[in-house]
């Protein structure tokens, strides 16, 4: 599941890249299907990350793998 949440994660990594930020999973709970996403670099401050990480980050990873449940910013 890990692999596949990397995956989906790198579709949009680039565009945070491009504005000096990034994205990268913290942790990866198979079981209770939670996954944890840490916004770093020039995410980490901006107040438009919340929207990226709603918009972009879950929209790619629910779509690319379904059995996640839930998606948390740490």
């Amino acid at each position: 599941m890990r692999e596949r949440v990397e995956a989906a994660l790198a579709k949009v990594r680039p565009a945070m890249q491009a504005d000096g930020g990034d994205a990268r999973v913290v942790d990866c709970d198979e079981e209770s299907g939670t996954v944890s996403i840490e916004m770093i670099g020039a995410c980490s401050g901006c107040p438009l990350s919340q929207l990226d990480f709603v918009y972009a980050i879950e929209t790619f990873i629910r779509r690319e793998v379904p059995e996640v449940r839930e998606i948390l910013a740490v």
